[in-house]
C-alpha cells in the first residue's frame, strides 16, 4: 500500500465529526435488591432519574417518536436494574413466538445497549417484548454490519413484563458479573432501539440516520453511575453435559449408540478478560444447518453457531474478509476430511480460550484446541492454535495483529511433508470514522507451509463512505496461488479483484414509499498465474423501493464475463458432460423481488429470475412463505426451483429445494421445532425434529429426531435420535 493511501485512512479516522452529547442518564445507587416482577409501582423507584425523548428512525429519522418511553435505571454492588415504561395506542402487539433470543424486527420489543468500556467497538445487548420473553446479543466492529450482531452469545439475567391499557412496564435486572467492564469507572454510553407494530414506528433513545444500523455503536449517549463501579465478581461457571444418542446408517447396515461427558468452564479474570475451557466438547449442533443450493464454482459460509466460540469472537474472526479470505473461521475445528476426500466431524478432545480487555486501547485473544486422531479415515491429531493482539487507535478505529497455526506433532504414513503444518500471520488496520460515515480496512496476511515460498500472500483494502443520499466504496484483494489457511474460509486463491460501487438513495416526502435506491457495482478479476488474465466481470445494477408499510421492491440485472480456467458441470447429474473450460462466456440475467409487510398474521416473499447462464439458460422461482398464530405458532415454507436449460449434450436440470418449518412454543421454556429439507440436487429428504425444555436459567434438556431419505427411491439412508442435557452451575 502505497503511502498516500495511509495517510488518507489515518486522516479519516481522526476525524470526529461527532455526535449531539446533549443527553444523560444519571444511575443513582442503592442499597437493596429490587424484587423484578414488572410491577414499577416500589417507591425505590421514585427515587430514580427518567429519561423518555425517543427519537423516530423509521418512517422517518427526523421527528419525535409518536409514543413515549420512559427509562428508569438504578444499581447496586450486584446488578443494574432498568424499570421501563413503554406507552402504545393498544394492546393489538404483534410477538410471533415465545422462544428466547428472538428477531426485533417487525414485532413489538424494545432492546438496551451498553458499550461498557465506551470504545464504540464493542457493546452488549438485552431485549424483551411485552410477554417478557428475552434475548441477548453481542455487537462487535461498532455495529456497522450485520456480520458483527449474534444472538447466540448466552447469560444470565432477569426480566418480567406486565401489560395494562396502553402500555405495558418492564423491571429488568443484569448482574454486573454478566458484563465487562473497567473498574472504577463512572461512565458507560448507552442506546435503547424500540419496534412498536401498532404506530408502524421504530424508534431509538440516541438520533441515528436510517442510513445507519440501528444499532450501530457511533450514534449513543451517557449513563453516568453515582459511584465508581467496583471490581468484578463474578463466579466459576460449570456447564457439564451428558449426551446419548443412537443412530443407523442404513448404507452400511450399521447401527451404533453411545453416550458422551463432557463440559465447559468459564472463569473471570479481572474485569476484563474471560477465560474459557472445555474438555470432550459436544460442538453437535443441535439446530441443524439450512440447506443452500450452490450454483457456483465455489464454496459457501455457514454462521458459527457453538457457544464456546462466540463470545469475542470478533478478535479471532473478523481479520480479512467474510467474501474472500478470512483466516479463522473457527467452523474448520471439528470437521477434517476422510481418505476419500469427504467431510466428517473430527472429534474434539479439548481446549482452552481467552480473550477480552487487557486495558482501555488493548484486547487479547488466544485459543488453542486439539483434535483427536482417527486412523481409520486417516486423520492426524492436530493442534489449532489461534493468537491476536487488538489496539483501539483514535476514536473508534483499531489496529490488530495475528498468528494462527495448524500443526500435526506425530508422524503419520497418510500425512505428506507439506500437511504437517500450516501458518498464517498478519496484521489489520480497520477505520470507522467518530459518525461511522466513512468505514474500511487495510490487511497485509502471509501464510507458511513446508516446501512453499513464493506466492503465498493476501493483500486487501476497503474504502467505504456512507451517506443518507449518497454512498460509495472500493474495495479489493490479492490472494496468492500458494496462499494457504487450514483453519480459515477461502472462496478462491490466484486473483487480483477490485469491486467499486456507487449507490443513491431518494427519500420521498409524503407518499407510501419510504426510500428509492439505485446501485451500480462491477466485480472484476484478473489471475496473476494467467499472465493477469481477466477471467471474471459482473456489473450489477440494481433499484430497491422500500415502503412505509415496511415491505420493499427490488429489480436487479447481472451482466457477467467468466473465463472457464477449467471444465464445469453445475446440474450434479451423474455421468453429465461437463462446460468446457478454457473458454469465456458472456451472460446475462435479471431478477426481482418481493417481500411483504412481515408484521401481518400471513407474509411471503416472491423472487423470480431468468436469463442466460454460462452458454445455455437458467430460470429461478424462490421466496417463503410465514403464518404466525401467535404467540405459540409459526409454520413457514422456504422454496426454490432453478431450471437449467443447456444445450447438447450438455445436461438440463431442474432443481428443488423445499424446507418446510413448524415452530410451536408452549411456554416460554418448551419449544418443539421440525424443520423438513428436500433437496433433489442431494439426493435427500431430511427431517429434524427437536424439542427443547429450558428447565433452569441457561439449563437445558433436548431431544432431537433425525431421519434422512435419498429422494430417487424413497429408502432411508440415516436416522438417528439425540438425548443431550446440559446445566449451568455457578460455584
Amino acid at each position: 500500500m502505497n503511502k498516500t493511501f495511509w495517510f488518507l485512512f489515518l486522516a479519516l479516522t481522526t476525524t470526529a465529526l461527532g455526535q449531539n452529547k446533549e443527553k444523560e442518564i444519571f444511575v443513582k445507587f442503592i442499597d437493596q435488591p429490587i424484587l423484578i416482577d414488572g410491577d414499577l409501582s416500589e417507591n425505590i423507584w421514585e427515587e430514580a432519574f427518567e429519561t423518555a425523548d425517543f427519537q423516530q428512525y423509521f418512517p422517518s429519522d427526523s421527528v419525535i417518536a409518536k409514543q413515549k418511553t420512559s427509562i428508569k435505571m438504578l444499581y447496586d454492588q450486584v446488578n443494574l436494574y432498568l424499570g421501563v415504561k413503554v406507552f402504545t395506542s393498544g394492546n393489538d402487539f404483534v410477538i410471533p413466538s415465545l422462544q428466547r433470543d428472538f428477531r426485533a424486527g417487525n414485532n413489538d420489543n424494545i432492546s438496551f445497549i451498553f458499550d461498557t468500556f465506551n470504545d464504540g467497538t464493542n457493546a452488549f445487548l438485552f431485549g424483551i417484548n411485552p410477554l417478557g420473553v428475552r434475548r441477548e446479543a453481542l455487537i462487535s466492529n461498532g455495529g456497522s454490519s450485520r456480520d458483527g450482531f449474534s444472538t447466540s452469545w448466552d447469560v444470565k439475567w432477569q426480566g418480567e413484563t406486565k401489560i395494562y391499557d396502553r402500555y405495558y412496564t418492564i423491571e429488568m435486572a443484569i448482574p454486573l458479573t454478566s458484563v465487562k467492564f473497567k473498574e472504577g469507572g463512572t461512565k458507560w454510553r448507552f442506546n435503547s432501539y424500540r419496534f412498536d407494530m401498532q404506530e408502524n414506528e421504530t424508534s431509538t433513545y440516541s438520533n441515528i440516520p436510517q442510513n445507519q444500523l440501528i444499532y450501530n455503536l457511533a450514534f449513543m449517549e451517557e449513563m453516568v453511575f453515582e459511584k465508581p463501579l467496583g471490581k468484578s465478581r463474578t463466579p466459576l461457571a460449570l456447564i457439564p453435559y451428558i449426551n446419548g444418542i443412537t443412530s443407523r446408517d442404513y448404507n452400511v447396515h450399521d447401527s451404533k449408540s453411545q453416550y458422551k461427558v463432557g463440559g465447559d468452564a468459564k472463569l473471570a479474570i479481572g474485569n476484563g478478560m474471560n477465560l474459557d475451557l472445555t474438555l470432550n466438547p459436544d460442538f453437535s449442533n443441535v439446530e441443524v444447518d439450512n440447506v443452500v443450493t450452490n450454483l457456483t464454482r465455489f464454496e459457501i459460509s455457514l454462521p458459527e453457531r457453538r457457544q464456546f466460540f462466540v463470545d469475542n469472537n470478533d478478535l479471532f474472526g473478523n481479520f480479512g474478509n467474510s467474501w474472500g479470505e478470512n483466516p479463522f473461521f473457527s467452523r474448520r475445528i471439528g470437521l477434517a476430511k476422510n481418505k476419500e476426500g469427504e467431510t466428517i466431524e473430527n472429534r474434539i478432545i479439548g481446549g482452552i480460550r481467552l480473550s477480552g480487555k487487557l486495558s482501555e486501547d488493548w484486547r487479547l485473544g488466544l485459543l488453542s484446541i486439539q483434535t483427536d486422531e482417527d486412523l481409520e479415515n486417516e486423520i492426524a491429531s492436530n493442534n489449532n492454535t489461534v493468537f491476536s493482539l487488538q489496539k483501539k487507535i483514535f476514536s473508534r478505529s483499531n489496529i490488530g495483529v495475528f498468528f494462527i497455526n495448524r500443526e500435526t506433532f506425530k508422524k503419520y504414513e497418510f500425512i505428506s511433508n507439506q500437511e504437517k503444518y500450516n501458518r498464517v500471520f498478519g496484521v489489520d488496520y480497520n477505520l470507522a470514522s467518530a459518525d461511522n460515515k466513512w468505514v474500511g480496512k487495510f490487511y497485509i496476511h502471509h501464510s507458511i507451509k513446508p516446501e512453499v515460498h513464493d506466492n503465498n500472500g493476501a493483500r486487501g483494502v476497503e474504502l467505504f463512505y456512507n451517506s443518507k443520499f449518497f454512498n460509495f466504496g472500493i474495495s479489493g484483494n490479492y490472494i496468492g496461488e500458494e496462499f494457504q489457511s487450514d483453519l480459515g474460509f477461502l472462496r478462491r486463491k490466484d486473483i487480483i479483484m477490485t469491486n467499486p460501487f456507487a449507490e443513491v438513495v431518494i427519500w420521498p416526502k409524503k407518499t407510501k414509499v419510504n426510500s428509492h435506491s439505485i446501485r451500480i457495482n462491477p466485480f472484476v478479476f484478473w489471475r496473476p498465474s494467467l499472465d493477469y488474465k481477466n477471467t471474471d466481470f459482473t456489473l450489477f445494477s440494481m433499484w430497491t423501493t422500500k415502503f412505509q408499510n415496511q415491505s420493499e421492491w427490488s429489480a436487479r440485472m447481472f451482466n457477467r464475463y467468466t473465463y472457464l480456467t477449467e471444465d464445469f458441470e453445475p446440474s450434479n447429474t451423474e455421468g453429465a458432460v461437463a462446460i468446457p473450460g478454457n473458454i469465456g462466456y458472456h451472460y446475462t440475467s435479471f431478477e426481482l423481488r418481493y417481500e411483504s409487510d412481515r408484521r401481518k398474521v400471513f407474509s411471503y416473499s416472491f423472487e423470480p429470475g431468468f436469463g442466460q447462464f454460462y452458454n445455455g439458460r437458467r430460470n429461478v422461482i424462490k421466496g417463503s412463505l410465514n403464518l404466525r398464530l401467535q404467540p405459540k405458532v409459526i409454520v413457514g415454507l422456504q422454496y426454490e426451483y432453478n431450471q437449467l436449460r443447456m444445450p447438447k449434450p450438455y445436461a438440463d436440470a431442474d432443481i428443488w429445494l423445499l424446507s418446510p418449518r413448524v415452530a410451536v412454543t408452549f411456554n416460554k421454556s418448551v419449544f418443539w421445532t421440525t424443520l423438513i429439507q428436500y433437496s433433489n440436487r442431494n439426493d435427500n429428504l431430511g427431517i429434524n425434529s427437536r424439542v427443547q425444555w429450558r428447565f433452569a436459567p441457561l439449563s437445558d434438556l433436548f431431544i432431537v429426531y433425525n431421519d434422512n431419505y435419498f429422494v430417487t427411491d424413497f429408502a432411508p439412508k440415516f436416522r438417528s435420535l439425540n438425548l443431550k442435557f446440559t446445566y449451568w452451575l455457578n460455584i
